[in-house]
């Protein structure tokens, strides 16, 4: 099944979500909330993004997320390569933290309709309801703390949070009696089990966008433009030196001993000789990038394969035992 495909555009409005690696915790303790939060404040702060709600639960996260420019890509990779390796290095393991890729759901967030944009602010506040950790006989939602709620309802949180376009789309004053007003509306839903109704729910449900139907036909429209036609026809090459990359990397992990299965692999060092040696190979002989290379070998964040590689390289006798494995290796194709 091919991968969905991540549409970026300048003031792309998305609902961000991603769980943890089959369905474990992810957000264990404050140390672990509060090291994401600060890494998706230095995201915002680089690439301009405006977080608008969100929340933190015990295994997974959702982001109401404005791009400016057409960066989530980047920033995502970012935000959740840095959380992970500071997770990792924090239990002193490896391997990935959060479940295959992030989901990104493009919102139709215009300010003339922004029926879709409060369904998932709403979607998002009242989460904590839905999971039965706040509401009702366990409290007000606003004494959740991991969410964006209580910072709307002060109307100060973090220089990343918008707390003003989600007031204007309930036609909210942008004072204390406006935010007042939002959090007794999120109350009063969250008392009743934080339900979505029926018509919402089928929306957030649809899949690959939140809109009307002339909204999702515009981002098929950005497919059918010269750069996107040039993405989507370099997909085949991409596919080809994923593939001599897989091979190259598989005879040579096999010659150097080094373990096929990812767990075990993943168990040696990050820097070990023989995975850096197959790191040059494949920097040297293919297409791969330093992300594909880093996430095969077990070698922790892309950097890293960069640094070692370049590292690896300025002595003579790597190059030499490189040089030897690239000829054993063609003599076997």
């Amino acid at each position: 099944m091919p991968r969905a495909l991540r549409y970026q555009y300048p003031g792309a409005v998305y609902h961000l979500m991603a769980r943890g690696d089959g369905g474990k915790a992810v957000f264990e303790t404050d140390e672990d909330r509060k090291g994401f939060l600060f890494r998706l404040g230095k995201i915002c702060e680089s690439h301009g993004w405006r977080v608008h709600a969100w929340v933190l639960m015990n295994n997974h996260f959702h982001l109401l997320v404005e791009t400016p420019e057409a960066n989530l890509v980047s920033g995502m990779k970012l935000l959740l390569g840095t959380f992970s390796q500071g997770w990792n290095r924090r239990r002193m393991r490896h391997g990935h933290v959060f479940q295959g890729r992030y989901k990104s759901i493009p919102v139709n967030a215009s300010d003339s309709d922004p029926y879709y944009f409060k369904i998932v602010a709403d979607y998002i506040h009242l989460n904590p309801a839905r999971a039965g950790l706040a509401g009702g006989k366990k409290g007000k939602l606003l004494g959740y703390r991991w969410s964006s709620l209580p910072s709307h309802a002060r109307g100060n949180g973090p220089d990343w949070l918008d707390t003003g376009r989600l007031l204007r789309a309930f036609e909210l004053a942008g004072d204390g009696r406006g935010r007042r007003a939002y959090v007794a509306w999120m109350e009063a839903r969250a008392s009743c089990g934080g339900k979505i109704d029926e018509k919402a729910m089928k929306a957030l449900r649809r899949g690959w966008y939140l809109g009307e139907a002339a909204f999702g036909d515009r981002l098929l429209d950005m497919l059918k433009k010269p750069s996107a036609k040039k993405s989507r026809a370099s997909e085949a090459p991409k596919a080809h030196g994923v593939a001599e990359a897989e091979r190259l990397a598989s005879e040579a992990m096999k010659r150097l001993g080094l373990p096929a299965d990812p767990k075990e692999l993943a168990k040696l060092r990050k820097g070990d000789g023989r995975k850096v040696l197959v790191a040059c190979l494949l920097r040297q002989r293919t297409t791969a990038g330093n992300p594909w290379i880093a996430e095969r070998l077990a070698m922790g964040h892309s950097g890293s394969v960069s640094r070692l590689v370049v590292a690896a390289t300025k002595h003579s006798q790597t190059m030499r035992e490189l040089e030897k494995l690239a000829k054993l290796l063609k003599c076997d194709t």
